[in-house]
């Protein structure tokens, strides 16, 4: 039966939900086989959940060169890991660590990759993969021919689910063969922006476009989704301009993102924009043009000025 291995990040003591989502779709196409887990600087209070999704062991790797983060020892490690459990498959969410790992181990394990994955299947024994090309204007279905598959998913695409009567997970240590060649530049210090949502894993997005005019009326975005619990996108002329930074901007050279919620005030619908949202579950634009490209792919609309239209569906939604 074939292994299939899955990279886990965690965030504070829990395993992050595109992990989980991984965990998910990764049991979609074991087949009988084995789904385990491999995280980087975790504990085992991390992955104690993980059993729920169905993940049948999960190793920690731990090694003096991995105490400060170094994405070259760290795609090393992962590499290892999988050839030491004879995998088939490694999977990766496709977060900003997923997709600065991901091509670098298929290269240590000279497997074929594909990137931004948003569905998997099992066809006559292969790996099917379905993937946005063009911009997200159309999707591609593609399978590997190598040994080895590597892959990874987008986030919010796949649902992760607990598995009745999943057995709790096998905690393991792995300690990789890791010498100073294998770490080529580490992270000495992060630094977060504590209490701000990642726009590529959030469940609702608000974003804001030059309809809002300037960074000073920002806090209508600000507001909306606070209410909402939302993370908080910008378009790229916004921060082109300098009033958001970049990791809040969405789109081709953004962020790419697919919450269940996407809400785009003043945006017109640039296809770079357009790239980076439409894979959204639903989509509400709210744009004073009433042939504004953004209309073309929402799912509900709303024409009117976004300084009468945002304040109104605040206090709505506050009471």
């Amino acid at each position: 039966m074939s292994t299939i291995v899955v990279f886990l990040e965690a965030k504070g003591s829990e395993v992050k939900r595109s992990s989980l989502e991984a965990i998910t779709a990764a049991q979609g196409i074991a087949g009988g086989g084995s789904v385990v887990g491999i995280i980087v600087g975790g504990t085992s209070a991390n992955v104690e959940k993980t059993g729920e999704y169905g993940l049948h062991s999960c190793s920690i790797a731990t090694h003096s060169l991995l105490n400060n983060y170094s994405l070259t020892a760290v795609a090393a490690t992962v590499a290892q890991f999988a050839q030491s459990v004879g995998a088939s498959n490694v999977i990766f969410p496709a977060t900003v660590t997923g997709k600065e790992l991901a091509p670098r181990v298929a290269i240590k394990l000279q497997a074929g990759f594909i990137p931004d994955c948003v569905a998997l299947d099992v066809q006559n024994g292969s790996v099917i993969a379905t993937r946005p090309v063009y911009s997200g204007k159309a999707k591609i279905t593609v399978k590997i021919t190598t040994d080895i598959g590597v892959y990874s998913l987008r986030p919010n695409v796949f649902t992760a689910r607990t598995i009745n009567g999943a057995s709790p997970v096998q905690i393991k240590d792995f300690a990789p063969n890791l010498s100073n060649d294998d770490v080529k530049v580490t992270v000495s210090n992060i630094v977060r922006n504590e209490g701000t949502l990642d726009v590529s894993e959030a469940d609702i997005i608000v974003s804001g476009g030059r309809g809002l005019k300037g960074p000073e009326n920002y806090h209508l975005i600000e507001s909306l989704g606070k209410v909402l619990g939302a993370a908080i996108g910008a378009s790229r002329a916004v921060v082109d301009a300098g009033w958001r930074p970049h990791g809040e901007q969405v789109g081709q050279t953004g962020k790419t993102v697919s919450p269940n919620l996407y809400i785009a005030c003043g945006i017109s619908g640039a296809v770079q924009h357009l790239a980076g949202m439409s894979s959204s579950k639903v989509i509400v634009a709210i744009n004073k043009d009433k042939d504004a490209p953004i209309f073309k792919v929402a799912d509900y609309g709303i024409v009117g000025d976004v300084f009468d239209v945002l304040p109104k569906l605040t206090a709505k939604l506050t009471h």
